[in-house]
């Protein structure tokens, strides 16, 4: 048997520790599957004298993950500590440079220095491994890099953040408002005490910039999507998608268009039959199109210690295999520039609630308005009892649900601005898109 793989694991937190357990646990299965052993032999965190329930006493210490990343004592560097720039990325690029494979769980990192780290990788003829990254234990990275390489992606799209599939899910399930789902969320750990990076949609953000590069083999860049969150979906938005046979859910989606590549995250409405919509809680589950196939769909845990150690785990043992393809699938000079898409030439069908005022015309002015922008409607429906507002303002306003056909964005809030000049509807309409499935 080949001489065991020495692996250096800096950031011994949740996952850390999971992983250093599992690679002791599992050692004699590690060998027989790779063909030579794998072993932790150093590492690397912020406190030494932390009780992290793992013995770590064999193991050389480093205080500083850069030197750890340049120690000729290891074979492969495991990044765990996160963060889009230093220590991390000053120590992935040190383990790189001194010809060392990496394996990360750092979506940050990779969405904003992906392209760059990829580089060094080819450069060294090292590894690159992320599959931790995208969607932890759901083998979404290797599906698109190895599975599916023969196969052209037409579209990727999925829930990519377990705290706002769970705070929908709640909010659907029991009718609770979403400022109350979220202090739940909090207290049971599902969502962090500054939870904007989840719910405006910025983690799955990162997580599409390097799906959309594995799926459509362009450069990593998270600026090129547009993102929008979850904070403004009500409970009556969800009984409203229940009526009509849809379910909301944010969603990440790449799509290639005749126009290029569409890129964006946003609450989305799914019919309820689809395998995507039915998935609720803090699970994650991405589908892909592909020439060739049905739409394949990938379930699992997005997050936690077991789910992402084990994505990690497995990437160093296609490291012990000798496995070291391109990280994305392609060689860095093949892999095109994408820029922003301009929403507005988005085309789908469009969900618009609004408050339409109780007074003859309203509805004349509405179609109007909606027919001048060429916008066909697939069903209006008054629905009363998803009124929000109360006392007099309810009285004199009757809540309208718009379902359209393929539409433009621009068309879409041409017609509502036009709209609300009429002065024929109270407050702000809600309009979320409907991704076809």
């Amino acid at each position: 048997m080949a001489a065991s793989l020495k692996v250096g694991v800096a950031g011994l937190g949740t996952v850390g520790t999971t992983l250093v357990a599992q690679v002791v646990r599992r050692h004699e299965v590690l060998a027989a599957r790779c063909g030579r052993a794998i072993e932790v032999t150093a590492v690397c965190a912020r406190s030494r004298n932390k009780d992290r329930g793992v013995d770590l006493k064999k193991m050389k210490w480093f205080a500083d993950p850069v030197e750890l990343a340049r120690d000729p004592g290891i074979d492969v560097f495991v990044e765990l500590m996160g963060g889009a720039g230093d220590p991390a990325k000053r120590a992935v690029e040190a383990a790189l440079s001194s010809g060392k494979s990496v394996v990360t769980a750092n979506k940050a990192l990779l969405a904003k220095h992906g392209v760059k780290l990829a580089t060094l990788a080819e450069r060294n003829r090292v590894a690159l491994n992320f599959e931790a990254a995208a969607v932890a234990a759901v083998p979404i990275v290797k599906t698109l890099r190895e599975g599916l390489s023969g196969n052209a992606v037409h579209r990727i799209y999925g829930i990519l953040n377990g705290t706002c599939n769970y705070i929908l899910s709640r909010m659907e399930h029991e009718r609770m408002p979403f400022a109350e789902c979220l202090k739940e969320a909090q207290r049971l750990g599902y969502a962090e005490a500054d939870p904007t990076f989840d719910i405006e949609g910025h983690d799955t953000a990162q997580k599409l910039a390097i799906l959309a590069s594995l799926a459509f083999g362009t450069r990593v860049e998270q600026s090129a999507i547009y993102v929008e969150g979850i904070s403004s979906i009500t409970p009556a938005d969800l009984m409203a998608a229940d009526e009509l046979g849809y379910r909301v859910k944010l969603l990440g989606v790449a799509v290639k268009t005749p126009k290029g590549i569409e890129q964006r995250v946003h609450p989305t409405m799914l019919r309820k039959d689809s395998p995507i919509a039915q998935v609720m809680g803090v699970t994650n589950a991405a589908t892909i199109d592909a020439e060739g196939l049905d739409p394949l769909t990938l379930v699992g845990p997005g997050a936690g210690g077991m789910a992402t150690a084990s994505a990690v785990l497995s990437d160093i043992a296609d490291i012990a295999r000798g496995q070291t393809g391109a990280p994305f699938g392609r060689p860095i000079a093949r892999l095109a520039a994408v820029r922003k898409a301009p929403m507005q030439r988005h085309e789908g069908g469009y969900y618009i609630r609004m408050l339409a005022r109780d007074k003859p015309g309203t509805a004349a002015t509405i179609a109007t308005r909606l027919a001048e922008q060429e916008i066909s409607l697939e069903s209006i429906v008054q629905r009363p009892h998803l009124g929000e507002e109360g006392g007099e303002a309810k009285a004199r306003s009757v809540p309208v649900i718009l379902v359209t056909y393929a539409t433009t964005e621009d068309a879409v809030r041409k017609a509502l601005a036009a709209v609300g000049r009429d002065r024929v509807i109270s407050g702000r309409p809600q309009v979320i898109r409907i991704e076809k499935n």
